[in-house]
């Protein structure tokens, strides 16, 4: 029988197609295929240099070389096809089998073991490694690292710029940072709530599957019943503990944007986690609890539950891979470029979004002012997002990961390079993309029996829609469902317009075309709304009211001033 080895030797021992034969200009050949000059009569002629022949030489070269290039190129995917099918042949065999001890030595307990808190239960889920995030492999590339200065220069002009003009029209530097102080405002209350939501998410629960899995072990009569008790109490603390009371807190004391940003999205956050958390533990109980051949399965240990609390991952494991060492610059590093990209989108605020909107005549909706307010909100709309991708998804996970030497550092991908919409999403935020395929996606199939698949792909959308509009409605203090339609008419549309099939760079062109519009249209439409609701107050509101967005009425000859903003 062949090895793989084998196979990958014969295709580099293959023989070396003949080398075409390229005449010279008067036509004569060597047999060997070489060309035979005259002598030097042929090239010189009275001391001057025949110019057709030196060119006729010229692109002789540059025909060897170009089929040189050519055969190399053709020969090389040849052989790395030949390897790559033979490692996928390779590693078909390493699949598990009754293999021979001679050839396989059987693992000890403690490796079996080591290597199944990694693996996903049942053969199925998230398997984590250890890998970089791609934005730390690229910056070790020049050109791209060149980008990143480009944008700190940027800043520096955006401080710069601010800076001259305060200085005009007061006499003197400005350095107060009023908008972050308003956007940030109230925070202690902050931590105080985010503080218990933590103590809750901790103790809730763990303690109810700690109690439940004790009615599981043959112990308790009615285990079904014990199951549907604790279930419905775990589902009354996730709507009413972790749903409701924070919502309530942020709303009666009026929090502004960025205090109840990261009370929601914590809130949402330790959500996801316990069920997680749940979901993943549940199912290997009850599998052992029908079978009962193999030793009861341990319940999690608290720290474990309390790493993955604040592990950058969302999808639990009891163990993950680690790295060895903590490195505590490059924690530092990464916590002030965060602090950068907040006072990055502070001036991006205050010098192209404020303005822009504060002076504009608020009127009835009118199509061409809204056409222009779009094109003008692009640019502050893009840099919004790249500042966020960068903040959050690259800066602030890395941090936490350097700090528990989480490993897997994979929380997004190659976005930028997308053709399509449905592999945007995908890699754009891979933390949460994660959480809605193994929670919602795959489990919506799984209780469908795999029958609906595009109605699987649409509740996800939908869920997703739902959350990210109802992160901004409680944030910004008023229902404008723009993002929702976004999300569920042109996501959903060009996410089937713009599929895996699209290849080649004009899909790439009209992907980020579509994102800079959409940017565009959340950053005018919000703000209008925003400037809304501050213009032109309703004293008692009623329920149409509320949800009927204010920039479609308000009139500048109704103008109430406001001190925020």
């Amino acid at each position: 029988m062949e090895s793989p080895e084998d196979g990958v030797l014969r295709s580099r021992c293959r023989p070396a197609p003949k080398m075409p034969t390229f005449p010279d200009l008067d036509g004569k050949c060597s047999p060997g295929g070489h060309p035979q000059g005259n002598g030097d009569n042929h090239v010189i002629t009275n001391g001057k240099i025949e110019v057709e022949h030196l060119i006729s030489k010229k692109l002789q070269l540059k025909r060897k070389a170009e089929y040189l290039k050519s055969d190399l190129m053709r020969r090389f995917d040849s052989q790395v096809n030949d390897f790559m099918d033979s490692l996928i042949e390779e590693s078909a065999k390493l699949e598990p089998a009754p293999v021979s001890a001679v050839f396989s030595p059987p693992l000890s307990d403690h490796e079996r073991s080591k290597l199944s808190h990694f693996r996903p239960p049942h053969g199925q889920g998230k398997l984590f490694v250890s890998r970089r995030s791609l934005l730390d492999e690229l910056f070790e590339v020049n050109h791209i690292r060149t980008i990143y200065h480009m944008f700190i220069a940027l800043l520096i002009l955006f401080i710069f710029s601010t800076l001259v003009v305060d200085f005009i029209d007061e006499g003197r530097l400005v350095l107060d940072f009023d908008l972050l102080v308003y956007a940030f405002g109230q925070f202690p209350l902050v931590v105080c709530t985010w503080i218990c939501m933590f103590l809750s998410v901790l103790v809730v629960p763990y303690t109810l599957f700690h109690l439940w899995s004790h009615t599981q072990s043959g112990s308790f009569a009615h285990p079904n019943l014990y199951s549907v008790l604790f279930g419905s109490v775990f589902l009354l603390y996730q709507a009413l503990g972790l749903g409701f009371l924070p919502t309530y807190v942020v709303v009666t004391n009026s929090l502004p944007p960025a205090s109840c940003s990261v009370v929601i999205m914590e809130q949402v956050r330790l959500m996801m986690k316990a069920h997680s958390f749940v979901r993943e533990n549940v199912p290997r109980f009850l599998a052992w609890s029908k079978d009962k051949t193999s030793p009861g399965p341990v319940v999690p240990q608290v720290s474990h539950y309390l790493y993955f609390l604040f592990a950058p991952t969302l999808i639990y494991r009891d163990k993950y891979p680690r790295n060895p060492v903590i490195r505590w610059g490059y924690v530092a590093t990464k916590f002030l470029q965060v602090l950068g990209c907040l006072f990055y989108a502070y001036y991006v605020f205050v010098r192209l979004c404020i303005p822009q909107f504060r002076s504009v005549s608020l009127q009835l909706f009118d199509l061409k002012a809204m056409v222009l307010c779009v094109f003008n909100s692009i640019l502050p709309g893009v840099l919004v997002l790249f500042l966020g991708f960068f903040a959050f998804l690259h800066c602030w996970h890395n941090a936490f990961a350097e700090m528990l030497r989480f490993a897997d550092r994979m929380f997004y991908k190659d976005w930028w390079n997308s053709t399509s919409f449905a592999n945007y999403y995908r890699t754009w935020n891979v933390v949460v993309h994660d959480w809605l395929y193994y929670y919602v996606y795959r489990d919506f199939l799984w209780m469908s029996q795999k029958r609906f698949r595009p109605a699987a792909m649409l509740f996800v959308f939908t869920v997703s829609a739902v959350v990210h509009e109802y992160i901004l409605a409680i944030c910004f203090g008023f229902f404008y469902p723009v993002l929702f339609c976004l999300f569920m008419c042109f996501g959903m549309m060009f996410n089937f317009i713009l599929h895996d099939q699209r290849k080649g760079p004009i899909w790439n062109i009209i992907m980020w075309t579509s994102l800079f519009l959409g940017q565009g249209v959340i950053i005018c439409l919000y703000s209008h709304e925003w400037y809304a609701q501050r213009y032109c107050p309703l004293k008692e509101p009623s329920f149409l009211e509320l949800l009927k967005p204010r920039s479609w009425s308000c009139q500048r000859g109704l103008v109430v001033e406001s001190d925020n903003l």
